[in-house]
């Protein structure tokens, strides 16, 4: 069950389970857990390690299949796309959502546009900075 063990398999109230499994699936193609073309573990396998209903872990991976994410081929399984132009928009879409919850938050501290951006340059001086 390569891969699946390194994401981080807990669950909020805050949206249904079969959408944060969902999304721990994108997540682990995203940052290359999963890679294209790769084999991933069946559904009873996910079950297993997020300590869910196999049907929660089916309705996650038909939902991603219904995006082109992920293919089923007959009788061996479910694998990752190998489309990268499906997984660069998915990773376009997933950053747009993280950085649209970023200026939310900043905003609701009180911070404009340009103090964000201000203090986004002199995050990424220090840590350029860390980084020698």
């Amino acid at each position: 069950m390569k891969g699946s063990d390194d994401l981080a398999w807990e669950f909020s109230n805050d949206k249904p389970i079969f959408v944060q499994v969902s999304d721990q699936i994108v997540s682990g193609i995203l940052t290359g857990t999963f890679k294209m073309g790769e084999k991933l573990p069946s559904v009873r396998e996910f079950a297993i390690i997020a300590a869910v209903n196999p049907n929660t872990v089916q309705r996650a991976l038909s939902e991603l299949e219904s995006v082109g994410l992920i293919e089923t081929q007959r009788n061996t399984g479910k694998y990752v796309t190998q489309e990268g132009s499906i997984i660069e928009m998915a990773r376009k879409k997933r950053g747009e959502l993280l950085a649209c919850e970023f200026l939310k938050s900043m905003a609701a501290l009180g911070y404009t546009n340009e103090q964000i951006i201000s203090l986004l340059e002199e995050a990424e001086k220090g840590e350029a900075k860390g980084d020698e």
